[in-house]
């Protein structure tokens, strides 16, 4: 499997798990290969609807100045052998790259 095919599953999963949280704003944040477990890693990040406080921010326009620091990170483990999606683990934005 090539680093696209593993961005594309991790995104597909994310969606699919997410679903009905109504994420948006997915980006891809970091990518690693780890030689020892044979995996991808890969961070993305997202908003969900109650990380972008669109009321308050149609309110007050100062208010959209911290939504970086409100953004989702999550990291999807994919085994590069069968595609497959191990797992999703917190990316906190503090050791964010």
């Amino acid at each position: 499997m090539d680093v696209k095919e593993a961005v594309g599953s991790a995104k597909q999963y994310l969606g699919e798990i997410f679903s009905g949280e109504k994420i948006t704003h997915v980006g891809l944040e970091e990518v690693v290969f780890d030689d020892a477990e044979n995996c991808w890693k890969i961070t993305l990040g997202f908003f969900r609807p109650w990380d972008l406080g669109m009321e308050q921010s149609l309110l007050n326009p100062l208010s959209r100045i911290d939504r970086q620091s409100r953004r989702t990170y999550k990291i999807v483990q994919i085994d590069d052998a069968s595609g497959e999606a191990v797992s999703i683990t917190n990316r906190h934005p503090s050791t964010a790259a």
